[in-house]
């Protein structure tokens, strides 16, 4: 079937719009999955952005109590010492020098 020339121009055109209109459709489609990946990423990075706050708390908790604890084991080691030295003052003999910390 033979249409006249403007109609088969407008045809041509229409046909064109539809195409562009469709590789729109499909560039749109695509951004939109990409931006869909980025928001998981960053739903992902988040998760573990808590996590890792949430272990640096623990491990920060942590070290605090071994710092106590090593405080606590040095005074501890330094009284042991001194009575050590002071058992062996008491058993020296006379005019005898005892031993000094080492």
């Amino acid at each position: 079937m033979d249409l006249p020339d403007p109609l088969q121009r407008a045809l041509q055109r229409l046909n064109a719009a539809l195409e562009a209109l469709d590789a729109a459709a499909e560039r749109r489609a695509e951004a939109d999955s990409a931006r869909t990946d980025a928001d998981a990423e960053y739903a992902v990075l988040q998760d573990d952005r808590s996590r890792l706050a949430v272990e640096l708390d623990a491990a920060l908790a942590r070290a605090r109590a071994l710092d106590r604890v090593a405080g606590d084991v040095a005074v501890r080691v330094e009284r042991a010492g001194a009575t050590v030295r002071g058992i062996l003052a008491e058993l020296a003999p006379a005019g005898s020098t005892p031993p000094g910390p080492a």
